[in-house]
């Protein structure tokens, strides 16, 4: 075809590889964003069944069950917190306000476990921990609460924890909520998972609270790869046509050039 010899001709040969790598990579990026809403489905699935489900009486007969993979399950809890261990999740805003998250272990009445209790959110002119003991909450409570995943890495673009400062024995302020390391430095029994508690439940002086916000939609991935797939096309197809078109003008060019002569 004309064309075809046209797009691999010397003048052209570069830009024409430069097209189909282009194009390659747009179809990738429209097929990435295809894998991304499929993930999100499975994910939305998940968190909805366990939604759905009713909420785990957390006790000894249930500390056994695969708690991880129960992440938005709601769960009922009695036993008592452990406040010498308290620590912080830093840089926590609610209602515009910066503050921090009091993060509190529970010992399970009837077993020797613990959970992490995300108890919710305290003002930063309480992020001393000379402090936190206005929001003790003594003897024995019932709570209500939400299974979470705990992390031991940063998101991208997140800032990891700290190390341990030379005398340090544990850390207080943490940066997410890495439960082997808060395990490993509070020596503590603790079950896979946290609890980010419900603002229900028995509770003495809580701390303000804000339940995490889930967004179930399927969001703009699919958007996204119909404009991927769209820009692969649109250059598939109109690179060849401006090849074409050039080719012309050149040609046209040269005969004007020629007739002058």
């Amino acid at each position: 075809m004309v064309i075809l010899r046209q797009l691999l001709s010397r003048k052209w040969l570069l830009t024409t590889l430069l097209a189909i790598a282009a194009v390659v990579v747009l179809i990738r990026l429209g097929n990435w964003q295809l894998d991304r809403l499929e993930q999100r489905r499975i994910f939305n699935s998940r968190v909805t069944a366990q939604i759905d489900s009713p909420p785990i009486q957390l006790n000894a007969g249930s500390i056994s069950l695969d708690l991880y993979n129960m992440e938005y399950r709601s769960v009922n809890i009695t036993g008592e917190y452990e406040h010498s261990f308290e620590v912080a999740l830093n840089n926590q805003v609610w209602g515009g306000l910066l503050g921090i998250h009091l993060l509190t272990p529970l010992k399970i009445t009837g077993t020797d476990s613990y959970i992490l209790v995300d108890r919710g959110w305290i003002p930063q002119e309480d992020y001393s921990p000379e402090r936190w003991s206005k929001y003790a909450a003594p003897g024995i409570v019932t709570l209500e609460g939400v299974i979470r995943r705990p992390r031991s890495n940063p998101t991208f673009g997140g800032i990891p924890d700290p190390a341990l400062e030379p005398g340090e024995k544990r850390l207080l302020y943490w940066n997410m909520i890495n439960l082997d390391r808060i395990q490993i430095e509070s020596e503590l029994l603790f079950l896979p998972v946290y609890v980010l508690q419900s603002p229900d439940g028995e509770q003495l002086n809580p701390p303000l609270k804000e339940l995490i916000g889930l967004d179930l939609t399927e969001g703009s991935h699919i958007g996204y790869a119909l404009q991927w797939f769209a820009f692969a096309v649109i250059l598939a197809i109109g690179y060849p046509i401006y090849v074409r078109s050039q080719t012309r003008i050149e040609e046209m060019s040269h005969q004007v050039d020629e007739s002058k002569l």
